[in-house]
């Protein structure tokens, strides 16, 4: 434990320093003496750190996004090179290059602020054994011991048996009702930060290993701080449940005001901007124009999102410009409650019954037609046949027919002379 705390000494005497300078502002509060004063040290502590790795935590929100952007073209390359283990690895190393992307500033905000985490807790098990460290002479050290937050001492932990318990002056109870309270909200924190990464902040038409290997986490890291917690003094639960409670808002806030693309998240964003948009008619925050200008930019590549927003602009009369202002025009709501702009109609494709029943229909007048000349034809012919021959005055017997008329007509047949048939139908 001695060459731990050495290791972490360069970064445990400012921490102690930090710690002392708030408790002597908190002192003057709450007294010296008490829990309020030790634990709001300890919160400050971990939200000044927390400002200082803003930076650090927009970074790792730029990376997160970009590696999900990236995982089908990794994936691609992974089954391109899977027997090549250099190539895939050169080509990966190129990808990242080009696109301007780490895959450990993910994990920069957890290796930045691990020291800290190092460093608090050898603090604490100091205070917990009397040894001074760094800042905390005894005096401080006598304060820190008799401190209590709900009844807890700040070195105690769930694991410590009644003796050392009670040497801090207070009960096996008390410190177990504590500290495994505070277990269960660090690991419930813990969820809900990483369940509404995953719900609300995650495109959803891209599928990839890495929203699995999300989801796994998801349900991992919540087990890791039950599990581990029970070893930590109540001190250390007070900084992790702080830091995750704040990760917890910090997410959220970034989940509200700069969601990822193509995400539910960013589907009520810009309800919420298209609300305001149409009821002032214009756009009074450079970061919202800043959204409206990448949006218009994208063109025909906007997602789904997206191309609601710009039909709710169209149909409250309102048009989109390059800079990220917005225009009345009524030739957008016009085109917006048509459908868009207006395209030529195309005619209806008929069915295959339909189509065979006009081919058929037109056949016929065409074969009708022919007939008719036919006919016509014919009928000129006989009248010149009949007007070239002599009349045959020989009266002839009624009820015969007479030689060279027409055959007599078969029950259901016309009667007359029939036309001839068209070839067609030989």
């Amino acid at each position: 434990m001695d060459t731990i705390a050495s290791l972490f000494s360069f970064i445990t005497t400012p921490v102690s320093w930090v710690i002392v300078q708030f408790h002597s502002l908190y002192g003057a509060i709450f007294g010296p003496d008490t829990g309020w004063a030790w634990g709001l040290s300890i919160v400050s502590l971990v939200v000044l750190i927390r400002i200082c790795l803003i930076p650090l935590f927009v970074k790792q929100i730029k990376s997160t996004r970009n590696m999900q952007v990236l995982q089908p073209k990794m994936k691609a390359i992974q089954e391109r090179y899977k027997n090549d283990k250099q190539r895939q690895s050169e080509e990966m190393m190129k990808l990242y290059k080009e696109t301007g992307t780490n895959p450990l500033s993910s994990c920069l905000p957890i290796l930045v602020q691990s020291p800290f985490f190092f460093a608090l807790y050898h603090v604490l098990s100091a205070i917990a054994s009397g040894k001074q460290i760094g800042f905390i002479n005894q005096g401080l050290l006598d304060s820190a011991r008799q401190a209590h937050i709900f009844g807890a001492p700040l070195a105690a932990k769930f694991t410590d048996g009644s003796a050392k318990v009670a040497s801090l002056s207070a009960s096996v109870t008390d410190v177990r009702v504590i500290t495994a309270i505070m277990i269960v909200l660090m690991s419930a924190s813990q969820f809900y930060t990483q369940r509404q990464l995953m719900t609300k902040n995650v495109d959803l038409t891209v599928k990839t290993p890495y929203m699995q290997q999300q989801k796994m986490l998801m349900y991992i890291f919540p087990v890791i701080f039950a599990v581990t917690g029970i070893n930590f003094p109540v001190g250390v639960l007070v900084y992790w449940l702080t830091t995750n409670v704040w990760t917890m808002g910090q997410q959220m806030f970034v989940i509200n005001q700069n969601p990822t693309p193509g995400s539910k998240a960013q589907d009520a964003y810009l309800q919420r901007l298209l609300k305001g948009i149409t009821a002032h008619s214009d756009i009074r925050s450079r970061r919202k124009r800043n959204v409206v200008r990448a949006i218009v930019a994208k063109g025909p590549d906007r997602n789904d999102n997206e191309r609601r927003f710009m039909t709710g602009l169209a149909k409250a009369g309102l048009a989109a410009q390059a800079d990220g202002t917005v225009i009345k025009s009524d030739t957008a709501a016009v085109e917006a409650e048509s459908g868009g702009a207006a395209k030529r109609q195309q005619p209806k494709r008929q069915t295959k019954a339909k189509r065979q029943s006009a081919a058929t229909h037109s056949g016929t007048d065409a074969s009708t037609q022919a007939t008719d000349s036919e006919v016509r034809g014919d009928a000129a012919k006989t009248s010149l046949q009949k007007k070239s021959e002599p009349q045959d005055t020989t009266s002839k017997p009624a009820g015969k027919p007479a030689a060279g008329s027409a055959r007599q007509a078969k029950p259901g047949q016309r009667k007359g002379q029939q036309r001839p048939k068209h070839p067609s139908k030989k």
